[in-house]
């Protein structure tokens, strides 16, 4: 059986990956694949838990940077080895609402921590695992503060970081780019949905031939 393909949406707050996500697996549903979307942190029991602790400080104390790196690296092992790498092996397609540039961009970029030191810890709990493709959603920071500012509900750890953090996860998803060009790919998503469902559609129709 072929090996499914493994699509990560990917950037800051307010992009749209969620609505990008759904929308793209409605479209490679509609070619007649398999497909299974997840997010991170969770899609997997443990990894909800995990993603109340980082989120929301469900544990009733926030985590130190360290703390919170390698719970993000926790739940990504448990959902790379129980949902994401058995789904390939069937010859799904998997949609992730992030993954490891998320790691990155905010904990490298963001936090100020070794990137190279975080790709090797990345690969250890991934074993190795890469995405095929990665769809980077970019907007101005303008317009991810007024989307977060839009959202129902209490605005979680993240959303709550001062402007210089959100400025630096900005240029740090934009970075890994630049790095890596063959596999993520810089959509802008600040305009209307229909733009860049299409731009999206157009990075992702390769991977069908």
């Amino acid at each position: 059986m072929k090996r499914g393909r493994f699509i990560t949406l990917e950037g800051p707050e307010g992009a749209g990956k969620s609505t990008h996500l759904s929308l793209l697996a409605e479209r490679l549903r509609a070619q007649g694949l398999t497909v299974l979307t997840t997010r991170e942190p969770g899609g997997t029991r443990l990894g909800e838990a995990i993603r109340n602790l980082l989120q929301f400080d469900a544990a009733g104390e926030s985590p130190v940077p360290r703390a919170e790196l390698l719970l993000f690296l926790s739940s990504r092992a448990q959902l790379t080895e129980r949902v994401i790498r058995p789904a390939l092996a069937r010859g799904e397609w998997v949609l992730s609402d992030r993954f490891c540039d998320s790691t990155f961009a905010y904990q490298g970029y963001g936090r100020g921590m070794d990137v190279a030191e975080l790709q090797m810890l990345n690969a250890f709990a991934t074993d190795g695992l890469m995405p095929d493709l990665t769809l980077l959603l970019d907007i101005t920071q303008e317009e991810s503060l007024r989307r977060v500012a839009q959202r129902e509900g209490p605005a979680d750890r993240f959303e709550q970081e001062r402007a210089t953090f959100h400025r630096k996860l900005a240029e740090g998803f934009r970075a890994l780019a630049e790095k890596a060009p063959e596999r993520i790919r810089r959509i802008a998503s600040d305009g209307p949905q229909a733009m860049t469902a299409e731009a999206i559609w157009s990075a992702v129709a390769p991977l069908l031939q």
